[in-house]
């Protein structure tokens, strides 16, 4: 049943890509009024707005949904807001499930746009607006583009692996990490065997105090030669090549750690430029709070701890028919989001490897208390979760420091 505000707006959804984006214009019968395609360019812009003011009518307004608001979707979404127009941000999940609840599953850009404008329609008082602060745009860019790094380092780092298997049969018996800094320093001087030929206990031990800030001991430079003798000669075929390519992956490794520490520099800048203190929270470094800043964007987008709950899909959801239901964990929402959270999750629940002590003792009785209510582990997972959400909305919204709780203070 429509509600009486529904009737008056109009409902515009757009798909956005590249080079171009479709926008289907919906009534609030879900009836088409009208579809243009334009350019992801400014010029283009004012052609949309005045397309659909055109069906607009006296004491009605026009809402518009944008799904990738935070990247092909920005500048028309920033066009949007300095016009004065009312915009939503759309998590793709969404439109995702409303095009896949028809008999007949289509997938183009015109279909996308209509889902976008049916999402738009039926929820969009639970929708956050667009607000485009260009500190979390600029923030969500520094992380996608770390993210993009760290990808290709361990691309690298299992590269390695595998040229090191062939000249260094047992290498992983050298050092506890294979790109430490100690390590990366070995294999760009000797990265094959034939290298040591002539160095003894006492020289090696000299060059790994070197780069280890004299952690290694010359007990560690035996156990490298006597390793090396006991793997006998390798294939020398192509060693040169071989060689070659173990230096390259050194310096690329080398590379990349740089610019993943530049970047950590600058998303612990902003951080403190709005006075985030999530990296107060046990378990949450720089990376991991600038990770959740970005993805929720500015907190006041967001009325309450539930509809961000909604919002990352964490939000329980009720199925049932004829007085009988049950909740199910949702698999909508912002995904990306959601797997923060639920790595966050994982964190509170852990012991310290030597102690053996929870890292979170209130979070791990809170856990065991829900199960013991009845709850299935992934329940009371979710429940960890969901408590989650309120103390980074609460962080956000207050800007104040996380304070361990108390065991009874999870409740």
């Amino acid at each position: 049943m429509l509600q009486p505000e529904q009737l008056r707006y109009v409902y515009v959804g757009v798909d956005l890509h590249k080079r171009q984006h479709t926008a289907v214009i919906l009534n609030c019968w879900n009836e088409k009024l009208g579809e243009l395609t334009f350019d992801n360019a400014p010029a283009a812009f004012p052609f949309v707005l005045n397309a659909v003011n055109q069906h607009v009518k006296a004491g009605m307004t026009a809402v518009y949904g944008l799904e990738d608001t935070g990247g092909y979707g920005w500048a028309f979404g920033l066009y949007l807001f300095r016009h004065n127009q009312r915009v939503k941000s759309i998590n793709p999940a969404f439109s995702s499930a409303k095009r896949k609840s028809y008999a007949t599953v289509q997938k183009n850009d015109s279909w996308d746009a209509e889902c976008v404008a049916r999402v738009l329609r039926d929820d969009m008082n639970h929708l956050p607006d667009f607000k485009p602060d260009e500190h979390y745009w600029v923030m969500r860019q520094l992380v996608m583009r770390r993210r993009g790094i760290t990808k290709s380092l361990s691309a690298v780092i299992r590269q390695l692996h595998v040229q090191l298997s062939y000249v260094y049969p047992s290498y992983r018996s050298y050092f506890s990490e294979v790109d430490g800094k100690t390590a990366l320093a070995f294999w760009r001087t000797f990265p094959s065997p034939r290298h040591l030929n002539n160095v003894t206990a006492s020289q090696l031990a000299e060059f790994l105090r070197k780069y280890s800030n004299n952690a290694c001991s010359t007990k560690k430079a035996e156990q490298i030669l006597c390793n090396v003798r006991e793997d006998g000669e390798g294939n020398d075929l192509y060693l040169e090549e071989k060689e070659l390519i173990i230096r390259s992956q050194v310096r690329q490794l080398r590379y990349f750690k740089k610019e993943i520490g530049q970047f950590d520099v600058g998303l612990e800048r902003m951080l403190t430029q709005i006075d985030c203190q999530l990296n107060t929270m046990t378990g949450v470094d720089v990376v991991t709070a600038a990770e959740l800043t970005a993805e929720i964007g500015d907190i006041s987008r967001f009325a309450t701890a539930d509809k961000l709950a909604r919002y990352a899909g964490i939000a329980p959801i009720f199925a049932g028919s004829g007085g009988k239901g049950r909740y199910y964990k949702s698999k909508q929402g912002d995904r990306s989001l959601h797997n923060i959270f639920m790595s966050l999750a994982i964190r509170q629940l852990v012991v310290h490897r030597g102690t053996k002590e929870p890292r979170n003792p209130a979070f791990l009785e809170y856990f065991h208390r829900k199960m013991a209510e009845g709850k299935t582990k992934k329940q009371a997972f979710v429940c960890i979760m969901r408590r989650l959400v309120n103390i980074v909305y609460g962080i956000l919204k207050h800007k104040t420091a996380y304070r361990l709780p108390e065991k009874t203070d999870c409740g």
